[in-house]
């Protein structure tokens, strides 16, 4: 990947392609996520599902609860898919699953509904699960001791990551599978690649791509500023918030 996307449209193209390379490798547990808050989750999600049109009832795209699931039902009512949510102690997401579902999208998980996420993994078996802007890793629900330690051992650790961009204040992380983590610099007008890296870098590690570039005062670095986050994607962020 040369350059980073500059439109909506290119982010969502490029999703969907690397999702079906993800698949066609042979991962079954995939995440896509644009960590962008001006985001309109269901909008975008509709057009993401559009490279899945072909697959009609063997697709099962899931809410997190019945409301979110009853007004897709009403506004994509002109889709062939099905739409359900991911259950409760009530109505589990196994007694959900049928034997002709071959697809699964989950959009817009969070912490809350990560029980209910990998029991559907686990019942998927060898079926694609995808998670559309998943948000499972909230330390304020989950925890940070050892019960989150293992449930990141245990089933987080087992997602591929098949697309990922987030903006920084003067830099963007970003994911196109089958293309390592990249670590971009704002740059005058333009974003130049500074780093890539097979994990996704965070904390320390992040900081150490960035610090060269940054101007330093003594010992301590300094971060650049910028007139304005992701300026070169302005488009992209535009039409995100309308």
């Amino acid at each position: 990947m040369s350059q980073l996307p500059t439109t909506l449209e290119d982010s969502i193209a490029l999703a969907q392609t690397a999702t079906l390379a993800a698949i066609a490798d042979g991962c079954q547990r995939i995440t896509i996520e644009i960590a962008i808050p001006e985001l309109k989750s269901m909008n975008l999600a509709r057009q993401f599902i559009e490279a899945f049109s072909d697959r009609g009832n063997t697709l099962k795209v899931l809410f997190p609860d019945t409301g979110a699931a009853a007004l897709a039902k009403r506004d994509w009512s002109d889709l062939n898919f099905k739409i359900d949510d991911l259950g409760s102690s009530r109505s589990p997401i196994v007694d959900k699953i049928q034997a002709e579902d071959q697809i699964f999208i989950a959009i817009e998980p969070s912490a809350v509904e990560v029980a209910q996420v990998e029991q559907l993994c686990n019942a998927a078996g060898d079926r694609p699960v995808i998670l559309f802007l998943p948000k499972l890793e909230d330390a304020a629900i989950v925890g940070i001791g050892y019960a989150a330690r293992q449930l990141r051992d245990r089933f987080l650790t087992t997602l591929t990551c098949a697309y990922y961009i987030k903006p920084l204040e003067t830099a963007a992380i970003y994911r196109c599978y089958p293309a390592q983590w990249q670590v971009w610099e704002e740059r005058g007008d333009d974003y130049t690649l500074l780093a890539e890296s097979p994990q996704k870098p965070v904390g320390d590690e992040l900081d150490a791509m960035l610090m060269p570039s940054n101007p330093t005062s003594g010992d301590n670095p300094t971060p650049a500023k910028s007139p304005g986050v992701f300026a070169s994607l302005g488009r992209f962020l535009r039409t995100l918030s309308r």
